[in-house]
């Protein structure tokens, strides 16, 4: 154990190097050809290696090449930094190396707290049971949609479980035009197909119309299908867009709909200052998905699924085979009973750490701060003659667009422009395409990033500008 012990106390050191390093290095740097080589083409070792020689591979060759998301001006996707505590207590989950499926020790329990953690700071009904940690928004995606499927079945007197879904009328879901690929994925992975899920038009705010997603479910009713699910945004990726979710809400109820909300990314957004009133409607979804790993800076991956009614997702799912039955397990049993997942790792420990160390205050100030970044950068947008706002700020998105000399090729510059600006190695913007436009998104995620970072974002786009120029 003493090569362990030395070993650690070198890594320790590298890990706060490392993130010490952060904000004065570049954003992003592409990888060499070389180290591209040894990256991705090395052989298995016939002799083990030591610790020690592991560690220094992975300053030479790892540690240079992030992906770019602890920085300040890291503003693509949905990728925060990591939390410090998060980052201190990974090693211990890894020497526990528990699996969390169930049992009496330290992992399922904690679990179960930060479990109601989460449901209190969204403000989502959490009866015990009713949630549990998965690998992140997509996988809980799936167990909320497996259970929604399974209940829509056994209301009609049938059971998907047994008998599958041949020969059935098809199940129709209902996602906005701008609801996330995961929802999509999975009613394919469901065997839905992705016929059955319709895509509902948003209004001008890039919200789901409700008129027409009522029509569209009473057609489909009309047709003979079997609506059960409508799947709606608590902030979405491309503008962080919070559906009417109260009015979404009364349409699932007046069709007998499940009504699941992907709040992955925006779902903490209602803690924000003013907040709350766009996320009514929140409380009365079968279904939440969310993902620690995003706006608290969980590492990766920790996603969430909360379930209103927890019997629902055990139905879906639990089978118990006979060496895994627990005389000691409680009413609720075991958490492999309410998702796919056997072996399950020990999320839990990270995510109570990071929300331990910020505590409620502190995920209110980080949720308030990058919010008002986002307005922030819409004002600068908005007084700006190159630039374009896309659309409204609502959680911690901007999408706007490049627009200096004229209309003319402005898709193909702004679709071009995410590149360069990585290229250049002092910002990191991410495109995507918003009401049929290319456009740029800046999401803010990073309680470090500064009023200041923001000009050198909007001057970095307009020097990536003149070089593809």
């Amino acid at each position: 154990m003493d090569e362990l012990r030395e070993a650690a106390v070198l890594a320790a050191g590298l890990v706060a190097d490392h993130l010490a390093g952060v904000a004065g290095s570049p954003v992003w740097r592409p990888v060499p050809g070389a180290e591209r080589d040894w990256l991705s083409g090395q052989e298995l070792p016939e002799t083990g290696r030591g610790l020690g020689e592991l560690l220094d591979d992975v300053r030479a060759h790892v540690l240079p090449y992030p992906m770019g998301n602890g920085h300040p001006r890291f503003f693509g996707w949905v990728n925060s930094p990591p939390s410090p505590a998060g980052v201190l207590v990974e090693p211990l989950a890894a020497a526990l190396n528990p699996s969390c499926a169930g049992g009496d020790h330290a992992g399922p329990l904690l679990e179960r707290t930060v479990v109601r953690w989460l449901a209190g700071l969204t403000g989502f009904p959490h009866p015990p049971g009713g949630g549990l940690l998965t690998s992140g928004a997509s996988m809980a995606t799936i167990i909320c949609l497996a259970t929604a499927r399974q209940q829509a079945a056994l209301r009609d007197g049938w059971d998907a479980r047994e008998d599958g879904l041949y020969g059935r009328p098809p199940m129709t879901m209902y996602v906005s035009g701008e609801g996330h690929s995961c929802l999509h994925k999975a009613a394919q992975l469901l065997g839905l197909g992705a016929r059955q899920v319709r895509t509902v038009p948003v209004d001008d705010a890039f919200r789901m119309d409700v008129d027409a997603l009522r029509a569209m479910v009473a057609e489909d009713v009309s047709a003979g299908l079997r609506p059960f699910c409508v799947a709606a945004s608590a902030g979405t990726v491309n503008s962080g867009a919070i559906d009417p979710l109260d009015a979404i809400a009364d349409v699932a109820a007046e069709f007998g709909l499940w009504f699941h909300v992907d709040g992955a990314y925006g779902a903490l957004g209602v803690l924000a200052d003013g907040a709350a009133p766009r996320y009514a409607g929140l409380a009365k979804a079968d279904s939440l998905a969310l993902d620690p790993h995003k706006w608290l800076g969980v590492p990766v991956g920790c996603g969430c699924a909360l379930l209103r009614d927890p019997g629902a997702a055990r139905a879906a799912f639990s089978l118990v085979p006979s060496y895994l039955i627990d005389d000691n397990a409680d009413e609720l049993g075991w958490f492999a009973e309410y998702g796919p997942e056997q072996t399950r790792p020990f999320r839990a420990l990270k995510t109570w750490a990071t929300l331990s160390h910020l505590g409620r205050e502190g995920v209110v100030r980080l949720v308030n701060h990058t919010t008002a970044l986002a307005r922030e950068l819409a004002e600068l947008v908005e007084a700006a003659p190159d630039f374009e706002l896309l659309a409204p700020v609502t959680t911690s998105i901007t999408a706007f667009r490049y627009r200096h000399g004229g209309v003319d090729g402005l898709d193909a510059l702004n679709r071009a422009l995410p590149a360069a600006v990585q290229r250049r190695g002092n910002a990191f913007v991410t495109g995507t395409r918003l009401g049929g436009r290319d456009a740029l998104r800046a999401c803010f995620l990073s309680g470090d990033t500064t009023s200041g970072d923001l000009r050198v974002l909007l001057d970095e786009i307009r020097l990536a500008a003149k070089d593809l120029a």
